[in-house]
């Protein structure tokens, strides 16, 4: 029966059954370091949290459902994801990335992993290119993030998903911005989805976490195993706390494009605006793939002001609903500005080759009014130009 529903029913039913014990319609937290086993090695599938949890279990049921997946694992943050993915990865991998990504991403691929795997940055967007690079490194790994942080590009993934396959290489996409809601790369081609759970699919601000989801079950046992060995595991509190976000996923990320929607066109047609980027926007040279791979275009839009960083921090600190901070997708709209926020990480050069310039503001648009997220914004942009 909840193989057939749609993700908007499956959000709140997969994993999130009543508690068989007492009825309880919300599941408990087992907030248990061991279980109790009737002889050694005899026991009801759990024997200590660090490898296993039953709140962890309802949480990866769910998110495996959500993608289409089979297995589903979380981690204690997205970060934490990514190192065990890499350490799956035979040492000397090559892996092709997507040029425009998290700069945490960044952060740890060039200065962590850079003497253990080869990363070779290229512009996913640009299939040409794409295809001469993993056809001349015959990678591991195709790394892709659809949209980008903080530009907004799009892959089409379908397309890179082909060409990686065609050459032996697994596709991972960092689907964090679009949540399982509105695009789902495993049904593309891809071969693993990594998600931030800290952001969309929590949604409310207050949990760090990551998740991987795949149909690989020899990918699963390795997972599984480092996993174990490792420990970056995400507790049975935080784990509930998500089941509880992932509730109204469906409604708040409608809500979210919706007000994201109407921020990108009242952007556009600013006259302190330089430039609007929203995939929804059919300015964007993405728009018609975005179409046909996402259901929805989601809640994030960067800009460039004018002016440089003189009036980007002027404007930055004359919001009043925006909050200024780090991270993005919580039922608040957020604002923050990359080049010295989320993706200092990355060398000057290098952001500027990306665009990310110091005028460059990003937008996590919340679920307010959006009358009064414009208002804000208006008010904004009046304080900084005046």
């Amino acid at each position: 029966m909840k193989k057939k529903l749609d993700i908007s029913s499956k959000i709140i039913h997969v994993g999130g059954e009543p508690d068989p014990t007492t009825g309880a319609i919300m599941p408990p937290i087992f907030q248990t370091s061991t279980y109790v086993q009737s002889s050694p090695g005899k026991h009801q599938g759990y024997e200590y949290s660090r490898c296993h949890n039953p709140t962890r279990t309802r949480l990866e049921e769910c998110l495996a459902s959500l993608e289409n997946a089979k297995y589903s694992m979380v981690f204690a943050s997205g970060m934490a994801a990514t190192t065990i993915l890499l350490h799956a990865l035979p040492q000397g991998s090559d892996i092709v990335v997507g040029d425009d990504v998290y700069g945490g991403t960044y952060r740890l691929f060039t200065t962590i992993y850079e003497k253990i795997h080869n990363f070779h940055f290229i512009d996913t967007t640009d299939l040409k290119k794409t295809r001469e690079t993993i056809r001349k490194i015959k990678p591991q790994l195709v790394w892709i993030e659809s949209p980008t942080n903080p530009t907004l590009k799009i892959t089409d993934i379908e397309k890179v998903c082909k060409i990686g396959k065609n050459h032996g290489a697994l596709t991972l996409v960092d689907n964090t911005f679009m949540s399982p809601y509105f695009q789902r790369p495993l049904d593309l081609g891809a071969d693993i989805v990594l998600h931030s759970m800290t952001k969309y699919i929590n949604g409310h601000s207050d949990v760090v976490a990551g998740a991987l989801m795949y149909k690989s079950k020899k990918l699963h046992d390795k997972l599984f195993y480092l996993h174990k060995s490792m420990g970056p595991t995400l507790s049975p509190f935080d784990s509930w706390l998500v089941i509880r976000g992932l509730k109204t996923l469906a409604v708040r990320m409608e809500a979210h494009e919706r007000n994201a929607m109407e921020v990108a066109e009242f952007l556009e047609k600013n006259k302190y605006v330089e430039k609007t980027i929203y995939p929804g926007l059919k300015s964007h040279p993405g728009h018609l793939i975005a179409k046909k791979q996402m259901s929805g275009f989601g809640g994030m839009v960067t800009f460039y002001l004018q002016g440089g960083i003189k009036n980007s921090k002027k404007f930055l600190e004359s919001v009043e609903l925006f909050a200024l901070a780090e991270s993005l997708g919580g039922v608040e709209s957020l604002i923050e500005h990359p080049a010295i926020m989320t993706h200092a990480s990355v060398p000057a050069k290098n952001r500027k080759a990306l665009g990310i310039d110091d005028n460059l503001i990003r937008l996590s648009v919340g679920i307010e009014s959006s009358k009064d997220i414009i208002s804000d914004l208006k008010q904004a942009f009046k304080k900084t130009f005046s």
